[in-house]
């Protein structure tokens, strides 16, 4: 089940997705440890797992965070940057705006940095509290900068 969730997350699909993907992509079966004739789950065993054994919100992130760094650590992942090929997805309309998804991924990057260093919060540059998009790219760039120069 949480080869499915990593899937999920990785692809950014929906759990009805994953499984329907399941069906006919070779990588994913791959990944699963399934024969091609292999049945698949039922498009509920996903979320069902993680509402019963995945209670906790940060406990997939964390688990996900883990199996990244245990793939940079084994060699599997060896570049920054991850490429997929993405010829045979569906394309996906975004449904927040380019300032939600600003805010949004602020935020986690954010949590993440306080995760590692808890009094690191208060060098932060100052949170953007507007809806200006120009103000949020620029709030974005001074975390970014920060944390890259603070390494």
């Amino acid at each position: 089940m949480f080869k499915y969730l990593l899937l999920k997350t990785f692809y950014n699909i929906s759990d009805i997705e994953v499984v329907e993907r399941s069906r006919f992509d070779m990588s994913f079966k791959y990944f699963l440890g399934m024969s091609p004739e292999d049945s698949l789950i039922r498009p509920s065993s996903p979320t069902k797992f993680r509402k019963l054994c995945l209670r906790d919100s940060e406990l997939l992130n964390l688990l996900i965070g883990k199996t990244v760094s245990i793939a940079f650590e084994k060699g599997v992942i060896k570049s920054k940057f991850i490429i997929v090929d993405a010829t045979h997805t569906k394309a996906r309309s975004n449904t927040l705006s380019p300032l939600e998804v600003l805010k949004q991924r602020a935020k986690l990057l954010r949590k993440s940095v306080y995760s590692v260093d808890e009094s690191i919060k208060n060098e932060l540059p100052k949170k953007n509290e507007d809806d200006n998009l120009e103000h949020e790219l620029e709030y974005c760039s001074e975390l970014t900068d920060f944390i890259v120069k603070s390494k």
